[in-house]
This record gives structure tokens, sequence and C-alpha cells, in this order.
């Protein structure tokens, strides 16, 4: 089965993955009210008073289901703000499915840039510190295609301003991301490991 694996420095990233009950969990709430603010400004919604237990809710919810996702997910949170930044990584089967879907994106999502990771070879990274949308959050996207999976981190900005004094460091956690394989023991011998073109 696979799964993922990143080295992100413990100075600048909350991981949620990890942090269940109480550890962590300020970070989250207030990431995941980031997020949910962002996501109502742009449907258009208007912010109800009860947001904050929402933000709880889910915060409280949240390390469970990325526990159960056994490694396909990983996230953090910026840890001098919250709000600044949330990153997502993932690891998805590339059916014939997904292809059709990353093929109809829109045509902004054709910017992209070489990105070069040591453990996943030369994907794509396209960022977006300023979106045609002002309801539309900064993000940035990377995305590498093995084969048989697709491998994205997804970091999305609280604010435009600030957005461009994280994007170096989720550069730096972007390369330290891999894909981990199980291998039944005695099977490894036939097995033969390529460094990504």
């Amino acid at each position: 089965m696979l799964r993922l694996q990143a080295d992100a420095s413990p100075e600048r990233w909350v991981p949620v993955t990890e942090s269940v009950g109480l550890r962590g969990r300020r970070h989250r709430r207030r990431a995941i009210r980031m997020l949910l603010s962002r996501a109502n400004a742009a449907t258009g919604a208007t912010p109800r008073p009860g947001g904050g237990f929402a933000a709880w809710a889910v915060s409280q919810a949240t390390p469970f289901l990325m526990r159960k996702a056994a490694g396909r997910v990983l996230a953090w949170v910026w840890k001098a703000d919250p709000e600044v930044m949330v990153v997502l990584a993932q690891v998805q089967e590339l059916t014939p499915q997904l292809r059709t879907a990353r093929a109809m994106m829109p045509i902004e999502y054709d910017d992209t840039e070489p990105f070069r990771n040591p453990h996943l070879g030369t994907g794509e990274r396209l960022v977006m510190a300023l979106p045609p949308d002002p309801a539309t959050p900064p993000f940035a996207t990377y995305t590498w295609d093995t084969g048989t999976h697709l491998v994205t981190l997804s970091a999305v900005g609280g604010d435009r301003e600030r957005f461009g004094t994280v994007i170096d460091e989720v550069d730096a956690l972007a390369r330290t991301l891999r894909v981990v394989e199980d291998l039944p023991l005695g099977e490894s011998v036939d097995v033969l490991r390529l460094d990504p073109a």
C-alpha cells in the first residue's frame, strides 16, 4: 500500500495528521476557521455566528479522518500563524476519470512551471498569488504523475499580502514529499528502484 512521507520542519509547520486531542488543536481550529471563511467568501455566503463551533467540530474530527486515510493524506499549518497557510498532500490512484478531470481544468491551470523533487522527479507547480477572482484565496499546487498514481500538494493562503512570505517554505516542504510503499519480505530482491527521471 502506498503512503506519503515528508520532512516538515517542526520550527515552521504543525502537522495536522498526527495532532490528536489537545496537541495542535489551536492551530487546527484557526486554520479550519480560515478555510471555512474563505469558502464562504468564495460562494458569497454570509458568515454565521456559529462558525466558531463549526471550526471547532471539524478540528476535532480532522486528525481521526487523516489517520483513517492511512498515510494517503498529510496536512500541515504554518506554526507562527495558522491562518497564513494550510498545506495538504495526497496520493491518488491515477484512474481514467481523474485524468479526464485534470484535462478539463480551467485555462488558468495551464500556466504551470517545472518543479523538481529529488524523490518524485520533475512535476509541475502552479502558483496563483493573485487569483482573478478577489474572493478566491491565493494558492499553490504541486503535482507529480508517477504513472500509476498522482501525488499532489496544495497550499492555501489566508490573505494575498502574506502569501508570498511563506511560499518558499512550501517549496522546501514539497521537495521532501515522497511515496513509501510496503513490500512483503522476500520480494524486495526482484524490485529495482530507479531514481525518478
